[in-house]
């Protein structure tokens, strides 16, 4: 594949790329102005990714711990309560929708995978099976929206971004997760990183790259935090090239060591300032996003 038909950086445009080997029948390329890693071309619909089949009943339940942070995150929304009303585009278990409807908002969802629409629905949610493009929510409905590692998977981002633009109240606030580029897992890992994987993730941003899409699509205000690691990846990486070992769930080593770091209060204090480290140096696993639509 010449770099003509190679597609642009989804989150700045550019053409200027490395790359950095093939994963599973993809090339994977770094954007060489923004950081941006991606494929270098979207999946077709053989190649795409069955979300009717990603869900089942072991996966649409989560970890109680996962309930407590949610409560956290969700509090940080009260000053952007105006309507009352919150969207989670890609709910999947549906914790979110529960922790902010215990919270007295009203929630709504967004879900691609029908098992996961259908059990919502069943436990009396408002949610929609769909894409964004489709779901015909008005404009300025909402105060806030997130999305959970959602960004990574899209084949257009910027279309999806400016819908959401459109269906936020002025002042509303766009609230995601999605892995980063500058992660220090890839760094060590490369390719061997279990995020880094398509035809399931196509893109993953720096925060240049994303700080620039979500600009061009109309958000103002943008900021990000990174943060987390999975240093039990890295140790089974290392473990299994040298004993053979294959054998491993990153995520369920992952639950189980935010887990225990949320067992007593010191180790709170720990999961804080590791996290913190991360974020100042810009090398945690995920990216989360608060991006506020303009007033007027």
């Amino acid at each position: 594949m010449t770099q003509k038909d190679q597609r642009p950086c989804p989150a700045c445009n550019c053409s200027d790329t490395r790359c950095f080997g093939s994963k599973n029948n993809f090339d994977i390329l770094g954007c060489r102005d923004c950081g941006t890693l991606f494929t270098d071309r979207v999946p077709d619909e053989t190649e795409a990714e069955n979300y009717d089949d990603y869900y089942s009943e072991s996966n649409l339940k989560v970890p109680g711990f996962i309930r407590e942070r949610l409560k956290e995150i969700i509090g940080g929304f009260e000053s952007y309560r105006k309507c009352n009303r919150l969207l989670d585009i890609g709910f999947g278990a549906g914790t979110m929708l529960e922790v902010a409807k215990d919270m007295g908002w009203e929630v709504y969802g967004l879900e691609v995978s029908k098992p996961a629409a259908e059990q919502a629905r069943q436990r009396g949610f408002n949610v929609v099976h769909g894409d964004l493009a489709g779901s015909g929510y008005d404009e300025g409905y909402f105060d806030v929206i997130t999305a959970s590692e959602i960004l990574e998977h899209l084949p257009a981002p910027e279309s999806d971004l400016r819908e959401i633009v459109r269906i936020l109240r002025p002042g509303g606030l766009f609230w995601g997760t999605t892995p980063s580029a500058k992660a220090l897992s890839f760094k060590i890992l490369k390719l061997n990183w279990s995020v880094l994987s398509p035809p399931e993730h196509i893109q993953l941003y720096s925060s240049k790259g994303a700080h620039l899409m979500l600009v061009e699509s109309g958000f103002e205000k943008v900021s990000f935090k990174t943060y987390g690691l999975n240093p039990s990846e890295i140790m089974h990486h290392f473990r299994a090239a040298n004993e053979m070992e294959d054998q491993f769930s990153p995520v369920g080593s992952a639950y189980e060591l935010n887990e225990s770091l949320t067992r007593s209060p010191m180790r709170k204090a720990v999961k804080k300032a590791l996290n913190g480290t991360l974020n100042v140096l810009g090398i945690g696993d995920s990216l989360k996003i608060f991006a506020t639509k303009p007033h007027s």
